[in-house]
């Protein structure tokens, strides 16, 4: 029997990561289709594309594949497996149902929990202790398809979506090598989701890490740590200058009304509850700074006086 023919739907580093685990195994990937990166996005993953062309596997990158053009060209490589590996489209039922093998993709959570878009940048906003990653049957519901295989992730206090992300990778790669047998002879386990359990969350976007301030100082330390970088990062305004705060920690005493300027140095910012210490920032046009900062004069001369407020425009 031939070796079973693999389309794989891939972008960003897990993209890139799950791409390489099938091609060091030695599957016959015929075709990967991906995204066109975006010029004003950080583009700080590898290439899904340039790693696909250096094999010289044909590359595609429709903004959509659900044109009877493209359908037809799929059904044309008679797909046995077809993996998604955050791709950011949704595939068509059609397309799903070609693959003879069947169709799966790998999600960055512990499915049922955390379906949709971000969904680790999500968990350490909402302080989860633990995530991972979940490889799925594929169905016409996004993320619903039955379980095939999971692995746990960590998540530290003090963890940066960097950190996690890195532990995710490895994580993506413990379960496609555990699997791949059993996904290339058709006997891939499958675990039906529990929808009681399900959640799901919506992609996020550059303004979603706008700082509010009436939140408590532990909570809005999580959104800094969900979207620092290599993400865009949190925000607030400060005389209609957009200040990014990179990280910073949690104190549980605070005086003021939220957004307060406590101190300059170290910087200290009261939120609904307890206080922020910031510890690196950037202006516009300027390089990140840190704590301890010997601009401490700099950062007096744009916050102003000790009755400053932040979030202002």
């Amino acid at each position: 029997m031939s070796e079973p023919t693999v389309i794989v739907f891939a972008y960003r580093d897990i993209g890139h990561t799950c791409l390489e685990a099938l091609l060091v195994r030695g599957v016959r990937v015929v075709a990967v289709f991906t995204h066109s990166d975006d010029p004003d996005e950080n583009i700080w993953f590898p290439s899904v594309s340039a790693l696909a062309d250096t094999h010289g596997i044909p590359v595609y990158k429709p903004d959509t594949t659900s044109t009877t053009e493209w359908i037809e060209l799929l059904r044309s490589l008679s797909p046995d497996l077809i993996f998604s590996f955050y791709y950011r489209h949704l595939i068509a039922e059609d397309i799903l149902n070609m693959a003879r093998l069947g169709a799966f993709n790998l999600h960055g959570s512990l499915l049922p929990r955390y379906r949709g878009r971000s969904p680790i940048n999500w968990a350490i906003l909402n302080g989860e202790s633990i995530t991972g990653v979940t490889l799925h049957h594929m169905v016409k519901k996004p993320d619903a398809g039955d379980i095939v295989d999971q692995e746990p992730v960590t998540i530290g206090p003090l963890d940066s979506i960097a950190d996690v992300s890195a532990r995710i990778l490895i994580a993506a790669r413990k379960v496609l090598d555990r699997q791949i047998h059993s996904l290339l002879t058709g006997h891939a386990p499958r675990r039906p989701q529990d929808e009681s359990k399900a959640t799901s969350f919506s992609r996020r976007n550059q303004n979603d890490g706008r700082i509010d301030w009436s939140c408590s100082a532990h909570d809005i330390y999580n959104l800094i740590r969900a979207v620092t970088q290599p993400y865009p990062g949190a925000f607030t305004e400060v005389d209609g200058q957009r200040f990014i705060i990179w990280w910073a920690s949690a104190r549980h005493e605070g005086k003021g009304e939220p957004g307060f300027v406590v101190d300059e140095n170290p910087l200290l910012i009261s939120a609904g509850s307890g206080c922020l210490e910031v510890i690196r920032w950037q202006w516009p046009g300027e390089g990140i700074s840190s704590q301890p900062d010997i601009h401490g004069l700099h950062i007096r001369q744009k916050l102003g006086t000790e009755n400053h407020h932040v979030g202002q425009t």
